[in-house]
């Protein structure tokens, strides 16, 4: 054992080492058979060239060493009665996973066509990478999978989500060396500064060195064994090193550095628990060294491939021009002696069927890795007690999301005996507006403390950490692994997940349709410091398109929602904690901001998720000669004062507000099954009339969503045009030309029977532009009337 580990290499018996090694060479068989054959899955004739697919896909590099793992897994949770799930980090594992699903039985029980004999091998062979058939990832049809791995870096921080609030759990987590070097796997190894070994499960790492990516060496595999100890060891963990290319002696190896993580998990359980520590742990990990492609070709045409970057993909190219390649296929397939792994019908002979562990111990059988089947609902307390009080439309409010975190608060304390909700995001929970969580939690938090800290403790059900890859990844683990919770962030910075909510999303949409899959609870988002309420950050913090990227995504999959007011926020989120298996993005505000409708019209409002105002409207009893729509809290603050102004300066104008929630109301129903019918759609926009439609995000969307729309052309939509600096709130408007000025400008130009009556009113308005930037480059705040504005009667709009 290398690295002065101190573990013997003989502790384990070695007909139970014979019994690994049989089963890993039955993995690996399978893993090659998966990528090569279509037919003759045990070689019971010699091989022919109709025995192999036309195209071979797949990655052989990282597959044996991780069958070599998931065997040796096998004993530890057989010997040591363990709970554990396993995340296969490297890119393409799909071909390991799905041979040890296979051997264990699990897959047979989920697919019975994939039967376990031999017409169920050649199809498992056959549908690999295959037209119709399964990814060469850990993807979602796999049995155990709660991380698919087609995108690197996030193996690390999905384990860390699902063991927390699971004691019992251990997620065995492999890393492949390629993936150590992103950032989000980099960042990963300090999880452990955030893991309650009282109240949380283990997370194992397994680094897996074998030394190469697609074309080139790794950095982790090509610095001294020293320095990677020194580096693991900084980060926290207590490695133990398995090196070599000998089978025998590493399976000795690997088996005893297993007991003995066993023991220091054991151990570092039984202390935390029984109280005798309350020290942070240096938790194990395992760092296997072994050649890429190992057992695979030596040496292809002349050119090394074993334990080098040539066996990344399919190592062995097979077609008719090298027959050569054909020879050594059924070599390669045949050194791992099939016909002593599997008997006359094709089915793993029983001796080794015994080595899997039984039941739900399997890691391809574990519901953990099914959260839908652990799935609790949510304690839901009522939020309507936490209401803002609106005794009239346009009362001042304390900030949305400060209203929203005293119902948060509650959602705690609700469940605090569940263990099954938590708030994660990166150290923006109070800057967001949620402070009140804090009134009955902490931030879980392990490292040292300081009397100058707050609201830190071992034990909290919120997390926060500088990296929003790590949040996501902690939540989609925790949701996998059902249970529920709500990401807040900064909206410009939800970015950095893009391709993190594309992985989930997708992940969503396959699982919708496996049958055993059971729905998990949905990824909430919660963006708030959003683009209008960032003058004082600037044009770095300013960027509303993270709902874009969410719309591309399937629309059984993904809601959006833009609450006007804190009622319509809290009516919003609670739909979105109770509901299931969506990617819910929500919008909100968190400065002061008037308020517009009371609790229980909030609630019918948010219902229809589209809605006409009354109140704020004067077509009641005439047909309607413009329409002003509005989604999005300032959006609607600044359409509402628009409003005032026309109503009080053209008091003859039939004009009709209209308030989106549901942002996925504008689509047509036959591409979102939240759209309104064109029918409905026309009654509350009009065929015909100009839509003057003022919008949280950027233009383009808004017209994207509605192009199907009778009166689309009649449809002008102000939002954000990437203009923004160090200015003043209503500033960030007026140079994005979504404040009340511009939006009656273009109400005026709309409505050509108008302009000869509006000329005297247009120059007011340009006027007071001009005052407008003279004032806030005097003074640093916005003009009096526009910061005491109030939607009291139509005076509030006299321009004076």
């Amino acid at each position: 054992m290398n690295l002065k580990t101190g573990v013997r290499r003989d502790v384990v018996d070695p007909q139970v080492l014979r019994g690994i090694d049989a089963w890993w060479r039955a993995a690996n068989y399978l893993s090659v058979g998966q990528i090569y054959l279509r037919a003759n899955p045990l070689l019971r004739e010699p091989l022919k060239l109709e025995h192999v697919k036309h195209t071979l896909v797949g990655h052989w590099g990282t597959t044996p060493g991780q069958n070599f793992i998931y065997a040796h897994l096998n004993r530890a949770i057989r010997q040591h009665k363990l709970d554990m799930i396993y995340l296969s980090g490297p890119g393409h594992g799909g071909p390991a996973v799905v041979a040890n699903a296979y051997l264990d039985g699990t897959y047979s029980e989920l697919y019975p066509e994939i039967s376990e004999d031999e017409a169920g091998l050649q199809r498992l062979f056959k549908q690999f990478s295959f037209p119709g058939g399964i990814a060469s990832h850990a993807s979602p049809e796999c049995p155990g999978s709660i991380h698919e791995g087609g995108e690197l870096g996030y193996s690390l921080s999905h384990a860390f989500g699902a063991v927390f609030d699971n004691p019992g759990l251990i997620a065995a987590c492999v890393i492949g060396d390629g993936e150590a070097e992103t950032g989000a796997l980099a960042t990963s190894w300090h999880g452990n500064k955030f893991l309650n070994p009282v109240s949380d499960g283990t997370v194992l790492p397994i680094l897996h060195l074998n030394g190469y990516k697609i074309a080139n060496p790794t950095v982790l595999a090509r610095i001294p064994r020293r320095e990677l100890s020194q580096f693991l060891r900084g980060c926290g963990w207590k490695p133990y090193f398995v090196r070599g290319r000998h089978p025998a002696s590493m399976h000795r190896m690997m088996a005893a550095a297993l007991d003995a993580v066993c023991a220091d998990i054991r151990r570092i359980r039984h202390v935390a628990r029984d109280g005798r520590s309350h020290a942070r742990p240096a938790w194990p990990m395992i760092v296997l060294e072994s050649p890429k492609g190992w057992t695979g070709p030596r040496i292809v045409d002349g050119k090394p491939v074993e334990g080098t970057f040539r066996a990344h993909q399919v190592p062995l190219p097979v077609s008719a021009a090298t027959p050569q390649h054909l020879t050594a296929l059924e070599a390669w397939l045949r050194s791992y002696r099939p016909d002593e792994l599997f008997d006359a019908r094709g089915r793993l002979r029983a001796e080794l069927r015994r080595l899997a562990p039984r039941g739900e111990r399997r890691m391809s059988a574990s519901p953990h890795a099914n959260g839908g089947l652990l799935l609790h609902d949510l304690r839901m307390p009522d939020f309507r007690k936490h209401a803002a009080v609106v005794a009239e439309p346009g009362v001042a409010g304390i900030g949305d999301t400060h209203v929203l975190g005293g119902f948060l608060r509650e959602v705690i304390r609700a469940n605090r005996d569940q263990g099954n909700f938590r708030i994660f995001g990166p150290d923006e929970t109070i800057s967001n507006g949620l402070e009140a969580a804090f009134e009955v939690t902490n931030r879980q938090w392990e490292a040292e403390t300081r009397p100058t800290d707050e609201f830190l403790a071992r034990d909290g059900r919120v997390l926060e950490v500088l990296s929003e890859h790590q949040c996501q990844g902690w939540l989609e683990g925790y949701l996998l692994t059902g249970r529920h919770g709500v990401f807040n962030c900064y909206e410009a910075f939800i970015h950095i997940v893009d391709s993190m909510f594309n992985q989930h999303a997708k992940w969503l949409k396959m699982t919708s349709r496996i049958p055993w899959r059971r729905p998990i609870a949905s990824l909430n988002y919660l963006l708030a410091s959003h683009v209008w309420r960032q003058d004082h950050n600037g044009f770095t913090h300013q960027d509303p398109g993270f709902i874009d990227h969410v719309v591309n995504k399937k629309a059984e999959i993904v809601r959006v929602y833009l609450p006007p007011d804190a009622n319509c926020l809290l009516s919003v989120m609670d739909h979105c904690l109770r509901s299931r298996h969506y990617v819910n993005v929500v919008v909100a505000g968190k400065h002061p901001a008037p308020q517009w409708l009371g609790i229980e019209a909030a609630v019918e409002h948010c219902s229809r998720g589209i809605g006409i105002w009354p109140w704020a409207s004067n077509d009641q009893d005439g047909e309607s000669d413009v329409v002003m729509a509005c989604a999005g809290d300032v959006p609607t603050l600044e359409t509402l004062a628009a409003v005032s102004i026309l109503r009080y300066h053209l008091p003859e104008l039939k004009i009709r507000v209209v308030n989106v929630v549901d942002l996925m109301k504008l689509e047509s129903p036959s591409l979102h099954p939240h759209g309104l019918g064109d029918g409905d759609f026309d009654r509350l926009f009009t065929a015909d009339r100009p839509v003057i439609f003022a919008y949280h995000g950027y233009p383009a969307l808004i017209h994207r969503l509605t192009y199907r729309r009778r009166n689309h052309d009649n449809l002008h939509v102000h939002g954000y045009k990437e203009e923004g600096a160090i200015t003043t709130p209503f500033d960030m408007t007026v140079l994005n030309g979504l404040d009340r000025f511009h939006l009656v400008m273009d109400a005026i130009e709309r409505l050509p029977g108008l302009a000869s009556r509006t000329v005297y009113l247009k120059q007011k308005l340009l006027d007071k532009l001009t005052e407008h930037r003279r004032y806030i480059c005097e003074h640093g705040m916005d003009l009096p009337e526009v910061r005491e504005w109030a939607w009291a009667s139509p005076e509030a709009g006299i321009l004076r």
